[in-house]
């Protein structure tokens, strides 16, 4: 920390409680927090390492303010879990083998698609609806692989949670957002374990921009609770678009090479 300057210090903290906040109601924390430390000039890994220290904070703080409420609840929710922790290690320590290229290129595709889904599909709203997965095939194969996706790539995680929970689980959105917090929470833990042993983690920077996250996710699941899908809707698309005009704004991105723009 003594090798980065106090105004990057100071824009790695606020990162942190922003990404955390916009995390804990719509997922995209790390659309907030990646860039930001690359922009402080910390290497790649270290960068997604790292983004898994403070993400543990966020995704626990707001596990914990959800199932206070009552939203989520925990000792049920513990088998997904473990399976997100198992999808997020084999995901981390397969990431060298998955091509980047190809996540890049579907990327904004399947974020489009989730974005046009919240934001037209209607009586989108806080009551569950007809469920089309039982919990057992719900968390035997659609948590595991948004786990490894977690660990290989990472941003967006909530969002394809969210989708999965709304449209196959038959939840409403406050119970989705609440029930995401603790498959990502799981997802984390499997990835930083990975990371951990590969020395990819800078622990200092973490635990500070988690402490932030922490608080942030505190704020923002309060709020979520309080206005429910009114705010968790609306919020989910723009996290969306954002992620997707950020990855199509990379001159090398897959699609922008296809379409020669």
């Amino acid at each position: 920390m003594s090798d980065i300057a106090p105004h990057l210090l100071f824009l790695l903290a606020a990162a942190g409680f922003f990404a955390g906040f916009v995390d804990s109601i719509a997922g995209g924390g790390g659309l907030i927090t990646v860039p930001a430390m690359l922009i402080a000039g910390i290497p790649p890994l270290q960068t997604l390492g790292t983004n898994k220290v403070q993400s543990v904070f966020g995704a626990a703080s707001a596990t914990i303010a959800y199932a206070r409420k009552g939203h989520v609840d925990l000792r049920e929710q513990l088998p997904m879990a473990l399976m997100a922790v198992m999808g997020g290690a084999l995901g981390a320590a397969l990431a060298t083998i998955v091509p980047g290229s190809v996540l890049r290129g579907i990327m904004p595709v399947l974020l489009i698609a989730i974005a046009l889904y919240f934001a037209f599909k209607p009586n989108l709203g806080d009551v569950d609806k007809h469920r089309r997965m039982t919990p057992f095939v719900f968390g035997l194969t659609l948590v595991p692989a948004i786990g490894f996706y977690d660990g290989v790539f990472g941003p967006g995680t909530g969002s394809f949670l969210m989708l999965a929970f709304v449209s196959l689980a038959g939840f409403g959105m406050l119970k989705a957002t609440a029930h995401t917090k603790m498959l990502n929470l799981g997802s984390n833990i499997g990835a930083l374990v990975v990371f951990i042993s590969f020395g990819a983690t800078l622990w200092k920077i973490g635990l500070m921009m988690g402490v932030c996250q922490f608080m942030g996710a505190q704020l923002g699941s309060r709020l979520a609770m309080r206005t429910g899908a009114r705010l968790i809707k609306p919020l989910l698309v723009i996290v969306c678009i954002a992620f997707t005009i950020k990855l199509l704004a990379d001159p090398t991105n897959p699609i922008r090479v296809w379409l020669a723009i």
